[in-house]
């Protein structure tokens, strides 16, 4: 019974950060319709500026992911300023092959600037000691990681809710063209939204680095996860993305946990072909059929 618990305790922590992956993706897929290979050198790159500003400069942890933050906005607003942006009438593959490009630039930026080397992501929470309710451990890094991806995704939900920007991001995201009729600078939505974006794929980046290790290719495996959660959810829907992610993390811990660790990593991209054969628009999304 106690490895089951340890396994839905492993999958949720996991999970979370599949969700945030997802969620990044998703903000962007719903404005473009095309899918952002970049998304996960975009969060390896803005770890490593935080763990830059740890180890070089000894700045604190709080204060480095604050800066971290405002260096990924900056990031994600200048990428789709300087690929996106130019690029006249693109088509959706065109979009992705621009995305590909970013993304090896910013892979071989990053080899050339930190290296291949592994190296640890020091944060004040530990992966040994935690709390154990019942004689089931949570570590800090665990309960910190499931913590923080509630709260991101709430301040998100709120974000799109209640914000004159947030409901001006949607209606970009449903309506290019009607939105900037109406006098809304479509632009400067659509920069933020890849600013916003990089932000959620930042912090999903500085929670993997800990469990993992920082690397050029520590984004790879979470960045693919990511995307099959926001396939398993649904890659127009926030909160389907989001769960679609948590239930990834779970179902592949538990595939490790009880059939092979071995082929682990096979589930997800098991997943992706499942749902595209069952049902393409995700779970927590209903399916439409234009009709001509």
């Amino acid at each position: 019974m106690n490895l089951f618990f340890d396994l839905v305790i492993g999958g949720l922590s996991i999970g979370a950060c599949y969700a945030l992956v997802a969620l990044a993706m998703v903000i962007i897929y719903k404005t473009s319709e095309v899918p952002n290979f970049a998304q996960g050198e975009m969060a390896m790159i803005s770890t490593f500026v935080a763990f830059t500003l740890m180890s070089d400069y000894g700045v604190g942890f709080w204060a480095a992911a604050g800066i971290t933050l405002l260096f990924a906005l900056a990031l994600g607003i200048v990428l789709e300023v300087a690929f996106l942006r130019p690029a006249k009438d693109p088509s959706i593959l065109g979009l992705i092959v621009i995305t590909l490009g970013a993304e090896m630039i910013l892979y071989g930026l990053a080899g050339w600037k930190w290296g291949a080397n592994q190296n640890p992501f020091p944060v004040p929470f530990s992966e040994y000691s935690g709390i154990s309710p019942g004689g089931i451990m949570i570590t800090e890094i665990n309960l910190w990681t499931f913590v923080t991806s509630l709260v991101l995704m709430l301040l998100l939900f709120l974000f799109f809710r209640f914000t004159k920007l947030g409901v001006a991001m949607k209606a970009v995201q449903q309506n290019h063209f009607a939105a900037k009729a109406m006098g809304i600078p479509t632009r400067r939505v659509l920069s933020f939204t890849w600013g916003l974006s990089s932000v959620t794929g930042a912090v999903a980046g500085m929670l993997i680095a800990p469990i993992s290790t920082l690397d050029p290719n520590m984004m790879l495996d979470p960045m693919m996860k990511g995307f099959a959660g926001a396939v398993l959810g649904g890659m127009t829907s926030l909160p389907g993305a989001a769960l679609g992610g948590y239930l990834l993390g779970l179902v592949e811990n538990f595939f490790g946990g009880y059939v092979s660790l071995e082929f682990k990593s096979v589930v997800a991209f098991g997943v992706i072909v499942l749902i595209l054969c069952v049902k393409p628009s995700g779970l927590f999304v209903r399916h439409f059929e234009r009709k001509v």
